[in-house]
């Protein structure tokens, strides 16, 4: 009768024991899949052409006409590339285009490859096969300063290079 008794408790230690190695597992890949991941806020800048504009209403092409609008992704350890990929897609609520936000983002073809921090140097790496970040002085100027506001909300961006350098050029 001990003997049961001791097998049936093993028994149950060992039912115990993987069903809490499934449980912990199950949450680890959870978290790491994106189906329990802890939100974090980021900003992304946009741009509201109402808002840059010189006392003859001529738009000046800076960022004062940038805008922030706030948007939740998953707590990563890359916060820096999902803001900028985030951004780069371009989705704007309809809310915010009333309110005058626009983008010229998405473009064909263009999207971040890497990116490396180096002693508050952030170097973005992208990808522009259709040569869409090119265009206009003001067009390209207000493309770069999207992305640059977005990275500079983080404490350790002091100061940003796109490469390839033909990236934003008039």
């Amino acid at each position: 009768m001990r003997r049961m008794m001791a097998r049936g408790v093993r028994i149950a230690i060992i039912v115990v024991s993987i069903l809490a190695l499934l449980g912990v597992w199950f949450l680890v890949k959870g978290f790491t899949s994106g189906g329990l991941s802890v939100p974090r806020t980021v900003t992304l800048y946009y741009y509201n052409p109402t808002l840059d504009r010189d006392a003859l209403g001529n738009i000046m092409c800076s960022n004062m006409g940038l805008v922030p609008v706030t948007r939740e992704v998953p707590l990563s350890i890359t916060p820096v590339q999902d803001a900028v990929r985030l951004l780069i897609k371009g989705e704007l609520t309809e809310e915010e285009r009333a309110g005058g936000i626009t983008t010229e983002y998405p473009l064909e073809g263009f999207s971040l490859k890497e990116a490396a921090l180096q002693d508050g140097v952030l170097t973005l790496a992208f990808k522009d096969p259709n040569n869409r970040t090119g265009g206009g002085s003001c067009r390209v100027g207000i493309l770069w300063h999207q992305i640059e506001a977005t990275v500079r909300q983080f404490p350790e961006v002091r100061s940003v290079r796109f490469m390839p350098e033909e990236l934003f050029q008039p």
